[in-house]
């Protein structure tokens, strides 16, 4: 959403605040890197400014240290205090290592282990209190008056705000041409603040536009409504920028000074994540990912002329990688939905005959596209429910393709948008049938590659109807299929001596533990 700047506000100070920011013997100047498949993608040139290879693995590292720069003898013997949902936090317990400092730090019980663990590292004091920032910060306020204990908060204070805008002046001096615009994630605003105030002085013409989740969208619900409100709910994937309110002073900046603010999807950030991984071999969080989400959906809705796409001397879109302090175990669920917020994989409901070589025809028609999953249970004799995964090259392109082409014999319906599917239903399809007799199970391995699947169905055969069919494409080098057969009694001896011939790895999980407890 696009905003017109108000009457200018003074910039000269945060300027000046900036340029005296005296942070540089503990944070870093970090790069700017070139996104060489990003800017083959976007047609243009992308560059990342690399706060991740900060000593804490964000930026926050500046807005902290310069903050506490500024305590008097006084305020350091008492120590300080903050509350944060991770990075901030690890900024204020390096700071105050480095300064000989104690600290308290009050943190969200939902912050990742990783920045719980690191802050420990620092000698900090943690507690965990609440579910939100929102929660710890009005802890840490009152923990700070009963104990005098200095508040350093995490964006809404003029010093951490000019130590966040050395990220803005490193941007200006490193870049041999000047950026088209600069992508910002925002949470409380302090980063948004620093860098607009130091560019758009020194840059006007270079555009800053700030990156918000869609579930904590603060400073767009702001500038709609010309004042701070507080967001009602508040979802907290994007942990890093997890604030139900905008700072005031990164509000005030940010009204007069931020020409557009972009609202990105938790699909679009996983999707971001796995570019930023590909340019760069770093793993930044959510909140590290939000500024690369937001320059793909500025692209997207801003096309170029052929003449721009073509040109030699175009300005480059800058996002700043801001942070990669990431819990490994998230990673499965963000793999899980990269494939979704790029586009590339449609989720479908099939209904298909229940027959013989229903499996192979349905693959078939389908072609040549690869199947990222494929679950199936047994139901009745008429119909099968089939629950498929499709990968995609150009979703708005390939997506009317594949219902058009499969609608001519089936029965399909689009889930690639439905949440429940996404989340839930594609582990829970199956479940019993009661009325089968003589199910047996097998596992099968098969080497990956496109078209391995129809391959390994056409070598299957329809001598046995299938009853049970689970598949899924993790990326690995081996394909691997759970399948159920109904085979009569006077073939069961001729199961193994067929799958032998097949020439795949496999095993019979008849007898296994989990079959037996919740599919037969």
């Amino acid at each position: 959403m696009l905003f017109k700047p108000r009457q200018a506000l003074a910039l000269e100070p945060w300027v000046r605040s900036i340029l005296t920011a005296a942070i540089y013997d503990l944070a870093q100047e970090t790069p700017v890197t070139n996104a060489p498949n990003l800017s083959r993608r976007m047609a243009r040139p992308v560059v990342f400014k690399r706060e991740d290879l900060q000593p804490i693995f964000s930026f926050k590292i500046r807005g902290a240290y310069n903050r506490m720069l500024q305590l008097s003898p006084e305020q350091r013997l008492a120590g300080v205090i903050a509350a944060s949902a991770g990075n901030h936090a690890q900024g204020v317990a390096i700071a105050a290592h480095h300064l000989n400092i104690s600290s308290v730090v009050i943190m969200p019980k939902t912050t990742p282990t990783i920045k719980v663990d690191a802050v420990r590292r620092w000698g900090s004091q943690v507690e965990l209190i609440g579910d939100t920032f929102d929660q710890a910060a009005e802890y840490a306020l009152n923990l700070s008056n009963e104990k005098k204990l200095e508040f350093i908060h995490p964006y809404d204070d003029a010093h951490v705000i000019a130590g966040q805008g050395t990220v803005g002046m490193e941007i200006i001096r490193q870049c041999a041409q000047p950026p088209a615009a600069i992508f910002l994630p925002v949470g409380g605003g302090g980063l948004l603040a620093g860098v607009a105030a130091y560019v758009k002085y020194v840059r006007p013409d270079v555009k800053i536009i700030g990156v918000e989740p869609e579930e904590a969208a603060s400073l767009q619900e702001a500038l709609i409504a010309d004042e701070r409100i507080i967001l009602k709910k508040l979802g907290i994937f994007v942990d890093g920028a997890a604030v139900r309110q905008i700072g005031k002073l990164p509000f005030e900046i940010a009204r007069h000074w931020v020409d557009e603010v972009i609202t990105v999807s938790n699909d679009e950030i996983c999707a971001a994540i796995k570019d930023i991984f590909e340019d760069t071999r770093c793993i930044a969080e959510p909140a590290g990912a939000l500024s690369v989400a937001g320059l793909k959906k500025y692209v997207k809705n801003n096309p170029q002329s052929t003449e721009e796409i073509h040109s030699t001397t175009q300005a480059p879109l800058l996002a700043v990688v801001s942070g990669a302090n990431m819990n490994f175990d998230r990673l499965r669920y963000i793999s899980e939905r990269t494939e979704l917020g790029e586009g590339r994989e449609a989720i479908v409901a099939v209904s298909i005959p229940e027959k013989p070589g229903s499996f192979r025809a349905f693959c078939r028609a389908l072609g040549k596209r690869n199947i990222t999953e494929f679950n199936y249970r047994y139901s009745d004799e008429k119909e099968a429910h089939v629950y498929v995964g499709i990968q995609m090259s150009k979703r708005i392109i390939d997506l009317p393709e594949i219902l058009k082409t499969l609608a001519i014999d089936y029965a399909v319906v689009d889930l690639t948008d439905n949440e429940i599917a996404k989340l839930h239903i594609r582990h829970l399809v199956g479940g019993r049938a009661a009325q089968l007799t003589n199910e047996r199970v097998f596992r099968f391995e098969f080497p990956e590659r496109p078209g391995a699947l129809m391959d390994f169905l056409e070598a299957l055969g329809e001598q046995w109807s299938i009853t049970l069919f689970h598949y899924r494409n993790h990326g690995a080098a081996y394909g691997r299929v759970f399948v159920g057969f109904s085979i009569p009694n006077s073939e069961q001896k001729d199961v193994n001596q067929h799958f032998d011939k097949l020439g795949f790895e496999y095993w019979e999980e008849t007898s296994n533990p989990a079959y037996q407890l919740f599919v037969r």
